[in-house]
């Protein structure tokens, strides 16, 4: 069985202390040898609730603190990309570049980011089926080079393209995460499904988006017995006092016993 994709750490940069410290508790999970890990953080959360919510140090000075901690840890580095524009600077420092639900569809976004040599991870909407991402993919690998009319798993794994589960809204403020669609969605992409982000309540928080984290690990545990090629999860030592999505994330001490349970899941399936 192939290594699974990890891709984990705070959800937005709060301070170069932040890093490094949850970089720090990452380590036995970032050096596992059945884990391909990638330390996880935004320099910018352009799609705030609230005009007055942090958003992060920016994307100069975020890629650098980013950098710094490729460069003093050793990890392999994913963080969002919101404007076409971003993505020749954000591709000298990460090695996956994340586009976000929301813009999942944005096709210059899309086109930008594959013309990168780096890994594009996609992540679903909300709002869309998950048999439509499949248009999403083809715009990838069309940029990429592919002559095919549809995607499949093979040859989305060639061109270093994946797609994350993170739920789909259910109402106003809502979540549900239909598990078939991890299976749908491996039909033609490698998938990662997104703990944290599925446990979120969009604008439950009064101008901020609240969740419930207790229900990360089952989703995650779930979606391991459904069958995924990585796991997507925010971790922070205080989640209670995170400066962006507090409720959804698990704490770093809670982590490592999570994904042993998944990792377990997998070996079953095998």
């Amino acid at each position: 069985m192939e290594k699974m994709i990890l891709l984990s750490g705070p959800c937005v940069i709060e301070s170069m202390e932040q890093l490094e410290r949850i970089a720090t508790e990452l380590k036995p999970l970032a050096s596992h040898d059945k884990i391909n890990f990638y330390f996880k953080a935004s320099f910018d959360k352009a799609n705030r609730t609230s005009l007055e919510s942090y958003r992060g140090p920016g994307l100069h000075k975020g890629l650098e603190m980013l950098q710094e901690i490729k460069q003093k840890f050793g990890y392999k580095i994913i963080t969002d990309i919101h404007e076409s524009h971003q993505a020749n600077d954000i591709a000298k420092v990460a090695d996956i570049i994340q586009i976000p639900a929301f813009l999942c569809r944005q096709t210059d976004l899309i086109v930008a980011v594959a013309k990168q040599d780096c890994i594009i991870n996609i992540k679903k909407g909300q709002f869309m089926n998950p048999k439509d991402m499949s248009y999403s993919v083809l715009k990838a690998l069309k940029t990429r080079g592919f002559s095919g009319s549809a995607p499949s798993y093979e040859e989305s794994k060639k061109y270093k393209i994946y797609l994350t589960e993170r739920g789909s809204s259910f109402g106003y403020g809502n979540l549900v995460v239909d598990m078939r669609s991890l299976s749908i969605m491996r039909t033609f992409a490698p998938v990662i499904f997104d703990a944290t982000h599925s446990v979120q309540m969009p604008g439950g928080g009064n101008g901020k988006s609240s969740g419930d984290s207790s229900f990360a690990p089952i989703l995650a545990r779930a979606a391991g017995a459904v069958g995924i090629d990585g796991l997507f999860a925010e971790t922070h030592y205080d989640p209670k006092n995170a400066l962006s999505d507090g409720p959804n994330m698990i704490p770093t001490s809670e982590l490592s016993g999570l994904v042993e349970k998944v990792l377990k899941i997998r070996e079953i399936l095998d």
